[in-house]
């Protein structure tokens, strides 16, 4: 498995392990959990892409659980958390009236800790801010990030969801460089390739996340000329239609990172399998001619 680097001392496999239904499982015994992990890590998958709100503000404790089972595997693992989104449920369910986004210096600090205690770490390799958020103080937020990361709980920094300006605006405030902008892109949700979000980032030398890169299991489960033409690409090189799905984003040089999220560890097992495609010129523009539903200009 491939590794990006993301910071002097800090590096990311190519494929990303999305813990976003950890806690939807049918089992989520640690036992369970560890196998998970271990089966990523098998394949060279070490980075696992977390949030404090997924699975109702419990997916963290359900790592957490699984780690403090199998404390060894912390020092296998690169760990990826978000904060800002808080919705009436978990530990707002008596006080958050109205899903919103908090960028807060308070939040913030409580966000951090409250995942350092629920997934049993002593320190976030990446800590994202999960949505852009219209009241954010940047002055505040960008001190905030900074303290975390020379307190020591933090060790980079990055975002999900920005758009260009947002970026700048976060980071004018900021001493500690941004790292990564976790954002949407697959066959199915390729905008960004055209609106400039990718090429802002490539521009710069900026690993880009990329979630639901399976269009949320669209791209799998849908029937139309995508899903024949990933169809027609696996048959060629002998792989599955989600790998090439995989591929797809992978061959774009701007340093693409796909988070790929299931609760099945048998998928779990072939989450590797794209990084063994490679698509030529000719393959990229015949699935994104499918994807597009027409030609390029």
């Amino acid at each position: 498995m491939n590794r990006i680097n993301i910071t002097k001392d800090l590096s990311f496999s190519r494929i990303i392990y999305g813990m976003w239904r950890l806690a939807e499982a049918a089992d989520t015994s640690p036992a369970h959990v560890q196998a998970k992990i271990e089966a990523c890590l098998e394949q060279g998958i070490t980075t696992m892409d977390q949030a404090d709100i997924y699975g109702g503000y419990m997916a963290e404790e359900v790592m957490g659980a699984a780690l403090k089972a199998a404390p060894a595997l912390k020092d296998k693992i690169e760990v990826v958390t978000k904060c800002d989104i808080l919705i009436p449920a978990g530990r707002y369910a008596d006080t958050a009236r109205v899903k919103y986004y908090d960028t807060t210096a308070a939040h913030i600090s409580a966000s951090i800790d409250h995942s350092l205690r629920l997934m049993n770490i002593d320190r976030i390799d990446t800590l994202l801010i999960h949505r852009p958020d219209p009241l954010m103080d940047h002055h505040e937020t960008g001190k905030a990030l900074d303290a975390a990361v020379a307190s020591g709980k933090v060790r980079s920094i990055g975002v999900s969801n920005f758009k260009l300006h947002d970026w700048t605006l976060l980071q004018s405030s900021m001493d500690t460089a941004l790292i990564t902008n976790q954002i949407e892109l697959s066959l199915s949700a390729h905008q960004g390739f055209t609106n400039g979000d990718v090429a802002y980032l490539q521009e710069r030398g900026i690993p880009i996340m990329a979630w639901s890169p399976l269009g949320g299991g669209t791209l799998m489960t849908g029937a139309g000329e995508t899903q024949n033409a990933m169809a027609k690409m696996a048959d060629k090189h002998g792989t599955t239609p989600d790998a090439i799905a995989i591929a797809w984003l992978l061959a774009h040089p701007a340093q693409i990172m796909p988070v790929m999220g299931t609760n099945d560890l048998a998928r779990i097992k072939t989450l590797s399998a794209a990084s063994k495609v490679t698509l030529d010129r000719q393959d990229w523009y015949e699935l994104y001619t499918a994807a597009l539903g027409h030609e390029v200009p």
